[in-house]
């Protein structure tokens, strides 16, 4: 079996996802910035969901949890996997086009059942506006999923990681570029958005010729195989369906106050930096490597590899999680508040970031924990798991609403995010050793939780001592820096000292990514 080196792979989709994620923030420090929260920029956000909803439904989540597991299986066993992939190509573009074609003749139906609040007044008619725009990105996208998947499943995981780069910078030089010409910037960035999906597609398209996998368009055909493969998927996208629809419901929710939605996308971007490198690389990384191992009969190799990952995912989580609920406001007014986005955005945005800080170790165990079931190709109790996830987050989000006002959507999201994560756990234990940590990962686990509340414990300390620097706009950001570095130096500190890691790891993944 050839091997994927795992901790390698993790430091090279972390590393590029950091990368698209510091030029995210980027993008969204110019948003609220050019634009601010408000009509638009609530107008925009509710557009822009659309594509990426659907995309994580068919693409990144549904199709891929069905095909990586059975292209990397087939190229273990040298069983046609590009003729698969072909195949999975023809089915993926067709479905995808049709859905486009539905999108364009109802995208006030889909505007109004996502964001009923904005009905009657002007951001609904320019979300309608916008949507038509952006929601083509999902075709691009979602192909691109496919051959991301074919690369990762190889063991090359650069070019996909380093895809998502493309829009952020295609959406930060429109911003620019719109600011400067003195025009509407928000038709400079939603013009942008589906050109920098086909540019996306094209970078993995021609990294995937480069591994030596040949796919053309051709017409769709329901093949054994592809029947299969549908037959997997279909729970699959049921259980992104019932994401999506918590995202949905937050937004339902808050739609019914203005600025709400703006101040929860913000937040979300914050929270999803840590996610997107951790979380997202693990699960990346982890379900090719494990349905390979399995696949070979290596029970101890996938165990290991399961251990490992989740080493990763609480060496960076429990520290992050420190951050937002000491440093929330820090966090926002740094990267935030200029321009359009005042000071009292700056608040509620914090007060998101810190509730959704709670939840950020469950987001990232998540995507640990799901490969253990779409590695056998299970992809039916992650359905009846998220089920219940979303009756959690349906019921609190509408139930808290009344008594918490708009914060309620991220306090729901967290709290389902705990209740998914826990019937994870529980459905996993029949899958026998390999899906349980070894010692080591016991032995280093409360290491590496004793690190983070000493981390914690020094910058409660260091920011009561430099708070008042924050009040200053000239010394605000080198008070930020110096509480980062504060932080790291003494988690990693920490950290070696009670052996809940070794630096000479980190030091062999970076020479080998």
């Amino acid at each position: 079996m050839k091997q994927i080196r795992l901790f390698s792979g993790l430091f090279t989709v972390g590393f590029w996802t950091l990368a698209s994620r510091i030029l995210g923030f980027l993008r969204e420090i110019l948003l609220t910035a050019y634009i601010g929260p408000g009509p638009v920029m609530d107008a925009f956000v509710a557009a822009f969901r659309l594509p990426n909803m659907f995309r994580r439904f068919f693409a990144e989540g549904a199709f891929n949890a069905a095909f990586v597991p059975m292209f990397s299986k087939r190229l273990e066993g040298e069983e046609n996997a590009e003729g698969f992939a072909q195949d999975a190509f023809n089915l993926l573009a067709a479905a995808v086009l049709a859905l486009v074609g539905l999108a364009m003749v109802f995208m006030p139906g889909l505007v109004w059942l996502t964001a009923e609040g904005f009905y009657g007044d002007e951001r609904f008619d320019m979300a309608v506006d916008y949507g038509y725009v952006v929601f083509p990105y999902i075709l691009f996208m979602s192909l691109a999923a496919l051959f991301s998947g074919v690369l990762n499943a190889t063991g090359r995981f650069a070019a996909a990681a380093a895809a998502p780069v493309l829009l952020n910078i295609f959406a930060c030089t429109a911003l620019i570029a719109g600011a400067l010409s003195g025009g509407e910037v928000i038709r400079w960035l939603i013009t942008v958005i589906p050109i920098a999906g086909i540019a996306q597609l094209a970078l993995v398209w021609v990294a995937t010729e480069r591994a030596g996998i040949r796919i053309r368009p051709g017409w769709p055909k329901l093949s054994p195989e592809m029947r299969q493969m549908v037959r997997i998927a279909v729970p699959a996208a049921l259980a992104m369906g019932v994401t999506q629809v918590n995202l949905v419901v937050g937004q339902l929710v808050a739609s019914k106050t203005e600025k709400a939605v703006s101040w929860l996308f913000a937040a979300d971007r914050l929270y999803q930096l840590p996610l997107g490198v951790v979380g997202i690389a693990v699960g990346i990384v982890l379900l090719p490597d494990l349905s390979r191992r399995l696949r070979a009969g290596d029970k101890d190799g996938a165990r290991n590899a399961y251990s490992r990952a989740g080493e990763f995912t609480l060496l960076l989580s429990l520290p992050s999680t420190v951050a937002f609920l000491i440093i929330p406001i820090p966090l926002v007014s740094v990267l935030f508040e200029r321009g359009q986005f005042s000071a009292e955005d700056t608040a509620a945005t914090a007060l998101a970031v810190a509730v959704y800080g709670i939840g950020l170790p469950a987001f990232m165990l998540q995507k640990l924990l799901q490969p253990l079931f779409f590695a056998r190709e299970d992809t039916r109790s992650p359905f009846r798991y998220a089920v219940v996830a979303m009756i959690v987050n349906a019921g609190l989000a509408f139930g808290l609403y009344p008594l918490v006002g708009w914060i309620a959507p991220a306090i729901a999201a967290s709290v389902a995010g705990w209740a998914m994560v826990a019937l994870l756990a529980i459905g996993a234990r029949r899958f026998g050793e390999e899906a349980r940590m070894d010692d080591r990962f016991k032995r280093r686990a409360w290491r590496i939780v004793a690190a983070s509340a000493g981390m914690g414990v020094v910058l409660y300390a260091a920011m009561h001592l430099f708070g008042w620097a924050f009040q200053e706009p000239g010394w605000r950001y080198l008070a930020l820096l110096i509480l980062i570095v504060v932080a790291a130096v003494v988690y990693f500190a920490l950290g070696h000292l009670l052996k809940a890691f070794e630096l000479s790891e980190f030091k062999r993944a970076l020479r080998r990514s």
